[in-house]
């Protein structure tokens, strides 16, 4: 085998050592906060998910996995078109009326009296009889269980139509738990508060509260017992939010939970004749918080606020979307490798159309006619023959030209110059003078017999060819 085989045969050993290496590594530990319960990574939901039916004493087949939106699930269909009168906007005014319909509906209907309501506020019917399929379509009109509503978002988002129903939820009388760092706007105007960086507002008084972590801790000392510690201590920039409820309408809230400056971060608004909850530190919610044995507290404590023994919704909707309606790619763009591949792709293709896709037919140039070299190539190996120092194959080579010029012009078919009667007739052909004649075939006979030609004598003998030639014509 040659070294160059060998050569091969290292490098295919390298690279499969190094693709069985990149194989069977350990994966790194993916920290992107998904907050998704089928999510077993630090940042995911899945064990808090998995332990709702005992924190909140419901069967586990009562805790449903919501993935449709919020009026979808509420209302029991879908979303009404853009230019449905159902879609159009409502005001904080107008979600205020409907909250003091629901209110009164609810109490008219808890003491027996029948109750003609608009479509916007349904009666309320809390029958013992109603099927799971009603309660997973969601709470139609004809009747409901009463349910909680859990969100864990990094961010939450929804539509007016979602905020409109939700609302109307929670003012039948069901509560509504979210836990998120960002909230929408129109829902957070509504209900009167807003949610604050806590990076953005630095303490440059107190140095100790400047820290890496953030200590939480509940406003009930019962918690606090139960939980086995004072307060919870988390990261900063991962508890980084608090809560501000409006000037005008702190009363409305209940703080449940404050950081280490008083600010609270868990707090609890009656609406109608329920409660929304809402918590700005989702992180504390996750697999890696939940299983820590000083921060898992927090969770549980915090959703022991919501009523047991009832239907729990947990919703996933904004974080994976509809259950089938996916993209066309989602093979793709579920895992690292096959995405970066794909995005690859794309740039590859964008560059290939910016580069390769321009016209490719160009001016036709005008070329130049080729040179005669012929004089070129004479010089050339005139230079040749001329570095010998010696010019008898040069004077061969002229006296051959000549006498082959000779044979075409004069019509001579053979020239054996030392015949006197061809002589005489090159002369009378010619026109040129019989001493001439002589004088010329005497300096051919001296070239070609010559062992040796000088430059005189190549040049005197180049002088009387043109001679003749010119004589002639």
């Amino acid at each position: 085998m040659t070294t160059f085989r060998w050569y091969l045969v290292g490098l295919a050993l390298l690279f499969a050592a190094y693709v069985a290496v990149e194989y069977y590594r350990p994966k790194p530990l993916n920290w992107t906060p998904t907050y998704q319960n089928k999510d077993k990574i630090p940042y995911g939901t899945f064990v808090l998910h998995d332990q709702l039916p005992h924190v909140l004493a419901v069967p586990a087949r009562e805790v449903y996995t919501v993935r449709v939106p919020i009026y979808n699930q509420l209302e029991g269909r879908e979303e009404p078109r853009p230019n449905d009168d159902a879609a159009t906007a409502l005001d904080s005014a107008d979600i205020a009326e409907m909250v003091d319909q629901a209110a009164d509906t609810t109490r008219a209907g808890s003491s027996g009296a029948a109750s003609d309501t608009t479509a916007a506020a349904p009666a309320l019917i809390d029958s013992a009889d109603t099927t799971d399929a009603d309660y997973a379509a969601g709470l139609a009109e004809s009747g409901y269980k009463r349910a909680s509503y859990l969100f864990v978002n990094g961010s939450f988002s929804l539509s007016r139509l979602d905020c409109r129903s939700l609302l109307r939820h929670a003012a039948r009388g069901n509560d509504v738990f979210i836990a998120a760092e960002n909230f929408d706007l129109q829902f957070a105007d509504t209900l009167g508060f807003r949610s604050v960086s806590t990076v953005d507002q630095p303490n440059p008084k107190d140095k100790k509260l400047q820290l890496d972590s953030v200590r939480l801790r509940f406003t009930n000392a019962a918690l606090q017992k139960a939980a086995g510690t004072s307060a919870f201590r988390l990261p900063a920039l991962t508890a980084s939010y608090h809560l501000v409820p409006d000037s005008s309408r702190a009363e409305e809230f209940t703080v449940l939970a404050t950081d280490a400056r008083n600010r609270p971060v868990l707090v609890r608004r009656t609406h109608g004749r329920g409660h929304v909850y809402l918590c700005s530190v989702p992180v504390a919610f996750s697999n890696y918080y939940v299983l820590r044995p000083r921060t898992h507290g927090f969770a549980f404590a915090a959703l022991s606020y919501l009523p047991t023994g009832r239907l729990v919704w947990w919703d996933e909707y904004q974080k994976q979307g509809r259950v089938g309606e996916q993209s066309l790619l989602r093979v793709l763009m579920a895992h690292d490798a096959l995405r970066w591949a794909t995005y690859l792709a794309l740039l590859g293709a964008l560059l290939f159309m910016v580069f390769e896709a321009k016209r490719r037919q160009r001016v036709i140039p005008i070329l130049k006619p080729l040179p005669n070299t012929t004089l070129l190539f004479t010089r050339t190996v005139a230079g040749l023959y001329r570095q010998g120092r010696n010019h008898q194959l040069i004077a061969e080579k002229k006296i051959g030209l000549f006498l082959e010029h000779l044979r075409t012009q004069l019509h001579e078919p053979t020239l054996d110059l030392q015949d006197e009667a061809l002589r005489e007739r090159l002369s009378q052909k010619s026109g040129v003078a019989r001493p001439e004649v002589d004088a010329l075939v005497r300096r051919i006979n001296f070239a070609l017999t010559s062992p040796q030609l000088s430059d005189v004598e190549l040049l005197a003998l180049n002088r009387a060819l043109n001679d003749f030639r010119r004589a002639m014509s």
